[in-house]
């Protein structure tokens, strides 16, 4: 390996194990985003490490010490700035009424006019973020409370071009949005797999933290398959070291092929908290960005079904041996597709189409990664039988079901 690149990577992840053995608790939480105001909430949280080395003949032979910068210069300039203004009148928010322009009004001693208020509320409000193009005619990745209640939006590339952008679909389930500029041949970012993503893999993050736009950080994997339900419950978020903060909500977390493996979303900044942050993983991203460009609203998979972990006392319940991995299945829902393909309470669900899954969270991003009216092939264990029944994803409901009387 390269002397400075050797140099480089000590220096970057010498206090790796150090990092990775912290615990924190009762942090705070707060989305990505740059507000006058913050939303905020508790969290508990460890961090884990994966024990997996990557053979450094590789890395020396696919890395040079212009790597990072080689990435970062070819995706920038689909990276974009997003600039949102809220909807309606900030005055009449704020003093719940509508006032006529010129109208005199006295804050803290001072008089001032309705319209200058409204001006000042309305910078207070503004907020930014980030996004990145995924297709050249000018279709726009962000998170979704980027853009929830903007009157006007407008995003700028890193060469100064500004378009005022359109919200074409939001989905607040995923928190993912897609806007629309009219562009032609505008540079693009490619998703990868992020199924593939394994702890300790190099990550790079582009945005515009605090309004300082495109900025670049590098950092690690530091998880996958994060359960962060203050966050959000229902992704499973990849977990990050690369510096983001406030104004990087939407922009894109890229591997060392330049593709995007993930949408960075939240981060943590409390009880000394440095650089945890989440993406939203591009396998789950990938799907919904497509549905909300077809037809502005999102086909999620679902297949109703209550699941706990299989452990030694769920186990021995069941008649299993006590090391038995795999999923229990709690309660079928009414009319579920998991119910029309055969599966029944108390089944032990193992593997999906060949995957192994042991725990509610593998399952829930499996069938998240696949798509409605696909068809999944489950083996299971009932009555210590091994079974293999076909369910075919069906669409998330409006309102959900009630349980089924199981067996």
């Amino acid at each position: 390996m390269h002397l400075a690149l050797r140099q480089f990577v000590k220096n970057r992840f010498g206090k790796i194990d150090k990092l990775m053995n912290m615990k924190m608790k009762n942090g705070i939480l707060t989305t990505a985003l740059s507000f006058g105001l913050i939303a905020t909430s508790t969290l508990a949280i460890e961090l884990t490490a994966s024990p997996a080395r990557a053979d450094s003949s590789a890395i020396s032979a696919a890395l040079t010490p212009n790597s990072i910068a080689d990435i970062a210069e070819k995706a920038a300039p689909a990276v974009v700035n997003i600039d949102v203004s809220p909807s309606g009148s900030s005055t009449t928010k704020l003093l719940g009424r509508e006032l006529p322009p010129n109208t005199p009004l006295r804050i803290n001693g001072r008089d001032i006019k309705v319209q200058d208020l409204e001006k000042f509320l309305n910078r207070m409000n503004t907020g930014s973020g980030t996004g990145f193009v995924v297709r050249d005619d000018g279709y726009i990745v962000t998170n979704n409370h980027v853009v929830a209640n903007a009157g006007k939006i407008e995003v700028s590339f890193q060469n100064g071009k500004a378009y005022e952008a359109k919200i074409v679909g939001t989905d607040a389930f995923s928190d993912l949005a897609v806007l629309k500029i009219d562009g032609k041949s505008l540079p693009t970012l490619d998703f990868g797999n992020s199924g593939k993503v394994r702890p300790g893999e190099f990550s790079i993050a582009i945005g515009s933290p605090m309004g300082f736009k495109h900025t670049v950080t590098f950092g690690i994997i530091s998880a996958v398959g994060r359960d962060v339900r203050d966050i959000n419950g229902n992704i499973n978020f990849l977990q990050t070291d690369a510096a983001i903060n406030r104004g990087n909500s939407g922009g894109p977390l890229i591997n060392m092929k330049g593709e995007v493996i993930g949408v960075n979303t939240a981060i943590i900044t409390k009880q000394m908290a440095q650089n945890i942050g989440f993406a939203i993983p591009a396998d789950i991203a990938k799907n919904v960005i497509d549905d909300l460009i077809k037809d502005k609203v999102v086909h999620r998979p679902w297949i109703g079904i209550a699941m706990a972990e299989v452990n030694e006392q769920i186990a021995e319940s069941l008649n299993l041996p006590p090391d038995t991995k795999g999923v229990a299945v709690g309660e079928v829902f009414k009319g579920s597709p998991a119910g029309s393909g055969g599966i029944v309470a108390k089944d032990v669900i193992q593997k999906m189409d060949g995957k192994t899954v042991e725990s509610p969270k593998e399952v829930r991003d499996y069938i998240l990664s696949r798509k409605v009216d696909q068809v999944v092939k489950v083996n299971l264990l009932r009555d210590g039988r091994a079974m293999e029944v076909s369910i075919h994803i069906g669409q998330y409901p409006d309102q959900i079901p009630t349980p089924g009387t199981g067996r």
